[in-house]
């Protein structure tokens, strides 16, 4: 007997063996196929076609039945996947029903066109192929694809975009881009000929295709479009329509974008206030620059070199020369600093004449190192700060175990107030592997001295850093004692993001926070951009770790590093260049020259600094003392 006879044979007689070893199937040729499949089969003598193979393996028809039954005992380790099998009775169809296995079933909802096309569409729009994503959706016209929101969106996204150039032919950048403004429009008709509903992105990216076109009018229609849609642009909704009329020049109208803008809800951010100081300076629109230098000042605060540089050349055009008051009412200017909080009046340009504009520093009590003026360190509102702790609470409750943090809150007012708290890890890990818990109580004891409690600041780290790991080590061990004995440490639980943690500490005790965690993450983005920011300048405390100088602390400044306003009529815009730790920061000075100030003694020098380091903190410290109800 051949040997697919043989086999065929022993499947009729002994068909829990072939569960058992799990042999797929066999056929009157010299060709063995094992399968990934799951194969019901009937017993017939007629050949079982497989559909798909792994692997092909070849055995002469010759063997004999014992070599037949000794491969047939063999075969299940021949197979890369298991697979089962059940015989049926004679009397039952002879048809072959095949059962796919949840790998193959999802294979072939895969290969369906439309699936197809929406993974290669996908992965054009990943990788900004224009060409090719315009090719796929020809041919899924043609084959009758349905086309959804999300496809359209993706297109005209390409077609919007600065897209990489890829293909073949005349691809070059200006005719890829000429064809994506063709091609985009074409597209948003034909959408619209489906009765695909548009949503923001869609809108968006019209709005896009417009500026492409040097038609910001046209952008700024879709604006106004979206809105009957009751669709609630988003801040990049308005960049076409705006940056389009600014490049243009026509102020009036990015104005008007503007002011939609503001009754939207839709906050400007520096990018979008930036463009319109530029369209007002070089309209010479006086009183929209100095409106927007104190929107730059409420929500910016410091500004990137290409702002610096358009405040610089206002104050340097002769446009400004011209702008102010001669004379004002100085009782008014004083009124509205105490009004504002300090470092701005909000009057007008004071003043006429030519300005001097420089790039400055500032020194270590806040004087100008080139006019003088010295800087003010503005209020927070304590009615702020206990709202803010509010809402901070309220955030950590929604992304923290809501019962871990409450007991820390229970913790903190049993055990609390500090003067400062440090974040642990970021300390101990300063300038180490792993974490340095020696460093951790260096930087505690000097923070102790310099404290008006002389306490120990409340120390916050992962339980994962106080149990195993360094923590295990004898030495670690009696620091970590120490500190729960004194209540100075609090181990956050597992799970949990310990930044929340250390931040409403600081918030809540009113309290310096030493760390040297930027916060420029999510987390912190969501505390949004206006308290937060005065709030870190006015508390954080940095340090620096070399061998030569050993901890060095970088205490908060005694002045509020954000754009000012003088009692004078003198400007301070401070840039995001230089970090007062390594560098200097760099800062515009903005002087009348006809009323710039002398400046005192210590210009050009570095301020003496009696006493130590500890003395300019415990001077910081002081002023931020808590009330005597918690002394």
């Amino acid at each position: 007997m051949g040997f697919a006879g043989c086999c065929c044979s022993s499947l009729s007689s002994s068909s829990s063996s072939l569960a058992r070893n799990s042999l797929a199937f066999f056929t009157k040729s010299q060709y063995l196929f094992l399968t990934s499949r799951t194969i019901t089969f009937t017993r017939t003598n007629s050949i079982i076609t497989n559909l798909h193979h792994d692997r092909l393996l070849h055995y002469p028809s010759s063997l004999h039945h014992r070599d037949c039954t000794s491969f047939y005992k063999k075969s299940s380790h021949l197979s890369t996947v298991a697979i089962s099998a059940k015989v049926r009775d004679e009397s039952s169809s002879n048809k072959t029903d095949v059962v796919l296995s949840k790998k193959m079933q999802k294979k072939l909802r895969f290969e369906a066109p439309e699936n197809k096309f929406k993974f290669n569409l996908e992965m054009c729009s990943r990788h900004g192929d224009l060409i090719e994503s315009l090719r796929l959706y020809d041919d899924a016209k043609i084959q009758g694809i349905k086309i959804t929101q999300h496809h359209y969106n993706m297109l005209l996204y390409l077609c919007s975009s600065g897209v990489d150039v890829k293909g073949e032919g005349d691809t070059s950048e200006e005719n890829v881009s000429k064809l994506g403004l063709e091609r985009g429009f074409e597209i948003y008709k034909q959408m619209n000929i489906d009765k695909i509903e548009p949503n923001e992105a869609t809108f968006t990216s019209v709005a896009r295709l417009a500026a492409k076109m040097e038609d910001p009018e046209m952008a700024f229609d879709l604006i106004k479009k979206m809105m009957s849609y009751e669709i609630v642009p988003k801040l990049r909704s308005y960049g076409p329509a705006l940056y389009g009329f600014c490049k243009k020049g026509e102020a009036d109208r990015a104005y008007e974008v503007d002011a939609h803008m503001v009754d939207s809800g839709v906050i400007a951010e520096e990018s979008e206030l930036a463009a319109l100081l530029q369209v007002s300076s070089n309209v010479g629109r006086g009183e929209k620059v100095y409106e927007l230098l104190h929107r730059l000042r409420s929500s910016v605060r410091q500004v990137v070199e290409s702002t610096a540089e358009i405040v610089e050349e206002w104050f340097k055009s002769d446009k400004s020369i011209y702008v102010g008051k001669e004379n004002w009412d100085v009782r008014e200017v004083k009124n509205g600093v105490v009004k504002g909080g300090g470092g701005w009046h909000g009057i007008g340009w004071l003043g006429k004449g030519k300005w001097n504009v420089v790039r400055t520093e500032m020194n270590e009590d806040g004087v100008c190192r080139t006019c003088g003026e010295k800087l003010v360190c503005i209020d927070i509102d304590p009615l702020e700060t206990k709202n803010f702790a509010t809402s901070l609470s309220n955030l950590a409750g929604k992304r923290e175990v809501k019962a871990e943090f409450n007991k820390f809150q229970e913790w903190l007012r049993l055990n609390g107030p500090f003067d400062a708290v440090i974040d642990g890890a970021n300390i101990g890990l300063l300038k180490a592997r792993d974490l340095n818990f020696a460093q951790l109580n260096r930087v505690a004891n000097r923070i102790r001295e310099m404290s008006p409690s002389k306490k120990l600041p409340l120390i916050i780290l992962h339980s994962r850093r106080v149990y195993g790991g360094p923590a295990e080590k004898q030495i670690n061990k009696k620091l970590i004692e120490g500190w729960k004995k004194s209540g100075a440490l609090y181990a956050t639980p597992v799970g949990s993001n310990d930044d929340w943690y250390w931040l409403y500490a600081a918030v809540s005790c009113n309290s310096l926070l030493v760390t040297n965690d930027e916060m420029r993450d999510h987390l912190f983005q969501l505390l949004g951009t206006n308290f937060f920011p005065r709030w870190k300048d006015k508390h954080q405390v940095r340090l620096s770790v070399s061998s030569e100088k050993g901890l060095t602390f970088h205490m908060p400044p005694p002045y509020s590093i954000v754009i000012q306003e003088s009692e004078g009529g003198s400007w301070h815009v401070p840039t995001v260049t230089g970090d007062d730790i390594e560098n200097p920061r760099q800062w515009v000075c903005a002087t009348r020259a006809s009323a710039s100030v002398a400046p005192p003694s210590t210009k050009g020098s570095t301020p003496s600094t009696k006493g130590s380091n500890i003395s300019l903190a415990e001077k910081t410290l002081r002023k931020l003392k808590l009330s005597d109800s918690r002394s």
